[in-house]
């Protein structure tokens, strides 16, 4: 089991900026790829980004391309993502995931834990 804590979230005005962290705890955290995900209201849950375990791979969506920024520090157990000028189709709950599968993965059902989701809303 890992269990995942996300945190950051907050109001923002648009084109601010945000940080979000995923705090995991249980198995090794640099056995598992971190994604994130947000779901707005009404919609769908949508892919945000995705970082292999050694950071060697990152992918990204491309409404987040550019100013969105993925990491992480195995050595901390978390996992991070930087969050720059925001606009207010942004808003959503943002979810960090963790997967024990390697390669491209950007749908939620190829990830085997999640957390709780911490709130991003950006006003205009």
């Amino acid at each position: 089991q890992v269990q995942l804590v996300e945190s950051g979230g907050g109001l923002v005005q648009a084109g601010g900026s945000l940080r979000l962290s995923c705090a995991a705890s249980g198995r090794t955290f640099s056995n598992y790829a971190l994604g994130w995900f947000r779901q707005a209201p009404g919609k769908e849950r949508e892919f945000v980004a995705r970082i292999s375990y050694a950071s060697v791979n990152i992918h990204y969506a491309d409404s987040v391309k550019g100013r969105f920024t993925i990491s992480r520090d195995n050595a901390k157990n978390t996992g991070y993502l930087q969050m720059n000028s925001l606009q207010p189709e942004d808003t959503a709950v943002y979810y960090c995931a963790a997967t024990s599968l390697t390669g491209p993965r950007f749908s939620g059902e190829f990830y085997d834990y999640w957390g709780q989701g911490t709130q991003v809303t950006v006003s205009s």
